[in-house]
């Protein structure tokens, strides 16, 4: 399963989302906080609370539950989905 914790509105969150719906991914998205780049503000505890636990508050963070992969960084994250889904 991937899972994208991302920010509506953030430009790097949406190549990302499009790069998973060109390549007709079905994802699971997290909202955990809104953009910025000293962070956002938290709007939802839970979603925020495990992007901190993998390690990461960048938005996106990808995780790839199946192949137990982690990427933050949207252009890692691209390369990444086409290497793998592509």
């Amino acid at each position: 399963m991937l899972e994208l914790y991302q920010a509506e509105g953030c430009p790097h969150s949406a190549e990302v989302r499009e790069t998973l719906t060109e390549l007709g991914c079905s994802y699971v998205v997290h909202n955990p906080r809104l953009p910025g780049d000293e962070g956002g503000d938290v709007l939802n505890e839970r979603t925020y609370h495990e992007l901190t636990e993998l390690g990461d508050d960048e938005i996106p963070y990808l995780v790839d539950t199946d192949r137990n992969e982690a990427f933050s960084e949207s252009e890692a994250i691209v390369d990444y989905l086409e290497e793998q889904y592509g």
